[in-house]
């Protein structure tokens, strides 16, 4: 995610090296826009960007930090709207949200992680299939429903209007808190498609109508956003397949040329893989500083504190045991892909396209090490210190690993631990980032 474009803007700032160098700045302005360009931000968006960068570099002195602070600045000022960030609730439940979009752009997915994310809110969420012109959609989205756990309504034989109306009826008599409409898409813009998203809106009157475009449509993706908004007034858009669009582009120029705030984005194939875009937060990520605050409230969605207090006492007294690693794995799925998370990790966020297809659930090393886990006794997985010889034997005959593995395994877990330990104390996070520091500057 803007993977291309943050590299690139860090690039061009480390060659302006010296303070009042005005050959230097329009230099680094002019490669600036090509980059710009390059990552699909529309041309208007770039001559933005590019003439608050240049008046507010010179205003606070050419410099290297001053070039990288107006940038920052000219961006989030992009970003801005007067619109709302993020989800609002309605003062009478439930909130009703109106999903439009193209076919193919992501819409149902979209749905279901919307669900997740607010269920992980402690939110009653109630999904209604009102995709009724492709094939599957009502399944897909029922298969969705039962894999975060969130109700799905659905009606043989009517149609999308009536199945949002009654879906409607049944969020206010089961007090649901939230109503999710999943809506038909077209492979492009017509006028029958758009006749029956106004009369499911009038119908129901939702208090917000969201738009999902594809990361990958690019200009494409910004006039038919424009398009929608002109007939049905979104009130914001989420981004699908953010991952998958190492460029970028299409979220400024959206937030520019049509005014609308993006809510969402969608930063993998996971369920959990989905993100609240608030402006301040995203650029930061953008700049290299990653987004602790995201991290903090994603990870409280999963790990209780009550769980956390317990887990660092463990490590501290060195009692964290395979059980207790096992049980973490389980927690870092629900998280999301590893590359969202790294991103979020301030001087990491370079790592993140390395480990985009890195899969904490088909990890071949990971299945392994569960297996391994479960041929040990329960005193075993608590206790990995009394793993003598003859145990490990065992161990590897009841999994089908050599003895090798066997070892190799305990002994990276062991310097695992360890290394929790180390960097669980009072200055173990200054400790931690000094050592990525030497890291990153033995890589150059």
């Amino acid at each position: 995610m803007f993977d291309i474009l943050g590299e690139s803007f860090r690039n061009i700032a480390n060659k302006i090296r010296f303070s009042d160098d005005e050959k230097a700045l329009d230099k680094a302005l002019e490669e600036l826009k090509k980059s710009l360009l390059k990552n699909d931000v529309h041309h208007k968006v770039t001559k933005e960007i590019i003439q608050q960068v240049e008046q507010k570099t010179k205003t606070l002195g050419i410099g290297k930090q001053n070039f990288l602070k107006s940038l920052e600045e000219a961006i989030l000022s992009i970003l801005h709207s007067s619109k709302s960030y993020g989800f609002v609730f309605s003062n009478k439940p439930p909130t009703t949200i109106l999903m439009t979009g193209l076919q193919g752009s992501g819409k149902t997915t979209s749905s279901a992680k919307l669900a997740n994310y607010l269920k992980t809110k402690n939110k009653k969420v109630l999904l209604a299939a009102c995709d009724l012109q492709r094939l599957a959609a009502v399944k897909q989205l029922q298969q969705l429903g039962e894999q975060i756990e969130v109700e799905v309504f659905s009606l043989q034989d009517q149609d999308a209007l009536e199945v949002a109306k009654q879906a409607k009826q049944k969020a206010i008599d089961s007090q649901y808190d939230v109503l999710i409409i999943d809506t038909a898409g077209r492979l492009a813009i017509d006028e029958k498609l758009m006749q029956e998203l106004e009369a499911i809106k009038q119908a129901i009157q939702p208090d917000e109508i969201f738009y999902v475009a594809d990361s990958l449509s690019g200009q494409d993706g910004v006039r038919t956003a424009s398009s929608f908004n002109e007939k049905l007034d979104i009130s914001g858009v989420i981004l699908s397949k953010f991952d998958s669009d190492t460029k970028g582009g299409i979220a400024l120029s959206i937030a520019y040329q049509i005014g609308l705030p993006l809510r969402f984005i969608g930063v993998g194939e996971k369920i959990p893989d989905f993100e609240i875009f608030i402006p301040d937060r995203i650029v930061s990520r953008l700049m290299g500083a990653g987004d602790i605050a995201s991290l903090a409230e994603k990870t409280a969605g999963i790990l209780s504190q009550k769980e956390a207090k317990d887990i660092t006492k463990k490590i501290k007294k060195g009692q964290f045991g395979f059980m207790d690693f096992i049980n973490q794995l389980e927690n870092m799925k629900k998280l999301g892909s590893m590359s969202s998370i790294v991103s979020m990790i301030p001087g990491l966020g370079n790592m993140a396209n390395t480990l985009k297809n890195v899969d904490l659930e088909n990890s071949v090393e990971i299945k392994n090490i569960k297996a391994m886990v479960n041929s040990m006794t329960p005193k075993e997985r608590d206790n990995p210190d009394i793993l003598n010889g003859s145990r490990r034997k065992r161990i590897a005959q009841g999994c089908g690993l050599d003895v090798s593995d066997i070892n190799r395994i305990i002994k990276q877990f062991d310097n695992a631990a360890k290394m929790a330990k180390r960097f669980s104390n009072k200055n173990g996070m200054q400790e931690l980032m000094n050592m990525m520091g030497q890291m990153k500057h033995l890589k150059r």
